[in-house]
Order: C-alpha cells, then structure tokens, then sequence
C-alpha cells in the first residue's frame, strides 16, 4: 500500500497566502519528522523564489521538463526527476517551477489524457515520501486540474473576507467534478482561513464560512492571522518557523500542521480499510 498523501493546495482566487502556506506546512511536516516533496504548479514559480530560486527561469531542470518528458512518453523518466529536485535546508525536497509551465499548459489541451500527465509524473516518485504537496496556479485550468486529478485531497486557503469565502464555489464544483470523473479517491482535505485580522469581523468571516461551506467541506479549526513577520517569508528564504519561531503565525501553522497530519492518517486508514 502507497502511504504517500499528496495534497493540492488550490484556490482560484489569487493573493490568499497559497505559496506561503505550502512552504510553511511543508517546513512543519518536516519538523514533524516527515519526509515532504513540494512541487510547484504554477508558473509564476512564486514557491520556487520563496524556497531561494530567485531566478528560476534559469534552471535547467524543472517541473515543465519533467511533465514534458511524461507527455512525450520518454523511457527511465526518474533520472530527469532526481536531476530535478532539489533540497531545502529545513528538510524537505521540492521540484521548481518557471514561466515555461505556461506553454505545457497550453500544449496540454492536445494531449491524450491531458488530465494526468502530473500523476503519472508523481507515481514515479511520490514513494519516497510521506507527503507531497502541490503549489496550484490561481485558476482552474488544465495545471490545476492535474493537481486536482494526482492528489488524495485539497486543502483551500480562503482569506478572511466575505467576498473571497463566496468565490469557493466554483472551485469546490470543481473538485466534485473531478472525483466523480477522473480521481475518485479526491477529498477537500478542509478550508482554512488566512491573512485575519484579531477583531470581531474575523470571529464573523469564520462564524459564515462555517455555516455556508460546513455541511459540504470540512472547515479546518487553525486561522492563520495577517502578521509583518509572515508577509516577510516571501523574500526571507526561511519557513516562519525560522523566520519569527514564537510568533503567532508560527503558532498557526504549527496548529496547521498537526491538523493536516491528523486527515492524513484518516486518509491512509480509509485506505487501508479498503484494501483488506
């Protein structure tokens, strides 16, 4: 049995602190003793520079070669992988991403089985690890259908703002698509709330995600609070637990974390049932 769970972190909607809480989920799976992969999905390659790859249109391995490689049906694809990922220095591998996964997007579109080009790159390495965690692109389109159709499930990263909770949706339609026709074991792992604020209008914003999304998603109890400490991460090169360690924001994710470890094991046990 694979004990890999590999999680999407999707939201259509932009500026919601999606990369910086697939760095720091990553970094506290990694503190946990885990063994993580991230894989970068989109190509504005924003995790890619936040984890040191401050030019990563100058790599020459990246993930658009390797999905290339998987389209063009290439033989030992897993040398090109090795050569690919690389080692953050709080413990755990990542594959970059660059402005050319826009074109293996769009070329996709012509592709047989366009939808699980990025799982069948995955089966060659998700193995190794306990958890892979996908980096979506701010949209719906066929990178983020991929990452939808190659995870166990999708977390959702929703700011504290009525107006971002409403736009779930379409994503969550989405999902729901997808797992009735492409990946049947895909499940919103929970909705999380970022970049609040510690006022009454933050206890409101959860108080409605909670009544509106509840009896379809899970809604995760962490709320990750909008602090300086945390926007810094993005050009710091450091995980907020190295960043501010007894901040709140660590706190969070810490919280986070251990929240997304506790579906994980409900996951690997749903599995593990099945399989008996």
């Amino acid at each position: 049995m694979n004990k890999t769970t590999v999680i999407a972190v999707a939201n259509q909607k932009g500026g919601v602190g999606k990369s910086t809480s697939v760095f720091c989920l990553g970094a506290g799976l990694a503190r946990e003793g885990k063994k993580v992969l991230l894989v970068d999905v989109d190509p504005q390659a924003d995790l890619s520079k936040m984890l040191g790859e401050r030019a990563p249109h100058e790599l020459p391995i990246t993930l658009s070669n390797l999905m290339n490689d998987i389209v063009s049906d290439v033989d030992n694809p897993g040398s090109q992988i090795s050569a690919a990922i690389r080692h953050h220095a709080e413990g755990f591998d990542f594959i970059p991403s660059n402005r050319t996964l826009s074109a293996v997007e769009v070329n996709l579109v012509n592709v047989m089985a366009r939808e699980t080009v990025l799982r069948r790159l995955l089966d060659n390495v998700k193995a190794k690890y306990d958890y892979v965690l996908l980096d979506c692109r701010p949209s719906l389109g066929m990178l983020v259908i991929n990452a939808l159709s190659a995870a166990d499930q999708v977390l959702i990263p929703v700011q504290a703002d009525y107006l971002a909770a409403e736009g779930m949706t379409e994503l969550i339609g989405t999902v729901q698509s997808i797992k009735r026709q492409i990946n049947s074991k895909l499940t919103v792992g929970g909705v999380f709330l970022t970049m609040a604020n510690e006022t009454n209008f933050r206890k409101d914003i959860v108080r409605s995600v909670k009544e509106t999304y509840g009896k379809y998603v899970p809604v995760l109890n962490t709320v990750i609070p909008a602090t300086v400490r945390l926007a810094e991460v993005s050009t710091a090169d450091k995980s907020i637990f190295k960043h501010d360690p007894k901040g709140r924001a660590a706190e969070s994710y810490e919280k986070l974390t251990k929240e997304v470890m506790t579906c994980g094991e409900r996951q690997r046990k749903r599995t593990s049932d099945l399989a008996r």
